[in-house]
Order: structure tokens, then sequence, then C-alpha cells
């Protein structure tokens, strides 16, 4: 890419020099000359005081705009060899910076055992904490979600009155929206039939918490004081 831009420029700078070159040529003439007829003192006094004004000049001025057009030189094969080089290594270097940083982890591990050991339990520690509150997060998402579809129970009702019309009810999971598939998982609550993808349901326990949602809500709440961390 450096040497395609390099080209480029080296192709447009030879172009404005080759088309922007202008010459101006100026040349005037100048001749003066006083003559004074007659034979008298007074006409020979004349001539000699007045001829020394008779002139002739001629100038002639040429110049250009060369010493403000570009000089564009094009590099050779050896002077692209060492461009790359260097913008190679420097690429390498940047894949090659996390690795580095890893390395670095490696050495203060050797050295200090102890600390890279507390590191690691707190890491795993936090790990735990984001996880619980992923799942609680996400039991609250399908209870305001579960309540929803409570005040408005009509498609439901639909596909309980007429099964053969669910085919034609496009039904999603309940957390991730995505729509119903034969992957899909189906509440075995008949009074649920909440719909789950794979995914979501092995995220979630394999449980579904749109069926007791008041329980689900008690026990979080009393789980709030029992989180387990890692020693």
């Amino acid at each position: 890419m450096a040497c395609a831009l390099d080209s480029l420029l080296y192709t447009i700078f030879s172009t404005i020099r080759s088309h922007s070159f202008i010459q101006y040529s100026f040349r005037s003439s100048h001749h003066l000359e006083v003559q004074v007829g007659g034979e008298t003192m007074m006409a020979r006094l004349l001539r000699n005081t007045i001829g020394a004004l008779n002139t002739s000049s001629e100038m002639v001025m040429e110049t250009n705009n060369l010493q403000c057009l570009p000089e564009p030189r094009g590099m050779g094969q050896d002077e692209y060899v060492k461009t790359a080089i260097p913008l190679g290594a420097l690429v390498m270097l940047c894949f090659l910076q996390v690795y580095v940083f890893r390395l670095r982890r490696v050495i203060a591990a050797f050295y200090f055992p102890k600390r890279e050991k507390k590191r690691i339990i707190y890491l795993y520690n936090e790990m735990l904490r984001q996880r619980m509150a992923f799942v609680i997060v996400q039991r609250k998402r399908i209870i305001l979600r579960a309540r929803r579809r409570q005040r408005v129970p009509l498609l439901n009702q639909i596909g309980r009155w007429c099964p053969f019309l669910k085919r034609f009810l496009v039904r999603r999971c309940i957390l991730c929206n995505r729509p119903e598939s034969h992957n899909s998982l189906v509440c075995s609550n008949p009074d649920c039939e909440t719909v789950y993808c794979r995914i979501c349901w092995k995220d979630l326990g394999k449980t579904c918490f749109a069926c007791n949602t008041e329980d689900v809500v008690s026990s979080d709440e009393s789980s709030n004081g029992e989180r387990g961390y890692a020693d």
C-alpha cells in the first residue's frame, strides 16, 4: 500500500511538473537622439551640451516558474525493499503485542506465585459475580415479559382453542426473542407454554421462570446474602 501511494504521488507530481511549466519573455528597446542644426556658436554649444542626452538601450528578460515546480524522484527497487522491511516489522509487532503481554504475565507469575494465585481467585470470583448478576437480570426480564403476556392472552387462547393455527402463529423465545424452531423448547406446564431456545434454556439451568414468578422473586431476594465465592 505504501509503495502504491508513493507511485501515485510520483505520477501526480510528474504530471504537474510537465504541464505547469510557464516561461515569460520580455523585450524592450530605447533610443533617444536630439539633433541640433546650424553652424553658429549657439548651435555648436547646444550640440555639445544636449548631445550627452542621446542614449540607446535594449533590454531582454526571460524568466520561468521552474524553481516553484516540484521535482519528483522515483524510488528504486532497493529503496522499496528498505521501506517495506520496517513496515512489515511494525505490523508484525502489532500482532505479537498480545503474546508479549501474555509473556509478561507468565514472567510475573514465575517470580510472584502467591500474587498470581490471588489474581486468579479474584478473576474467578468476578466471573461468578457477573454470572449470578446475569442470571438474576434474565430472571427478572422473563418475569416482566410473562406478566405482560398474561395481560394479553389472546394469542395463547387462540392457540389452545385451535391447535391447527399454531403453525401460523409465530412464537418467539421469551428471553432472546428468537423465532421458534424445531430446536426450541416449550414449557410442559399447559398454563404456561413459554418458548425457549436451546441456548437460553441451558443458560437458565433448564428451569422455566415464567411459571411461578412470585417464587422466583422471593428466592432471588433471599439469596442475595448467600452468594459464595472461592477462596
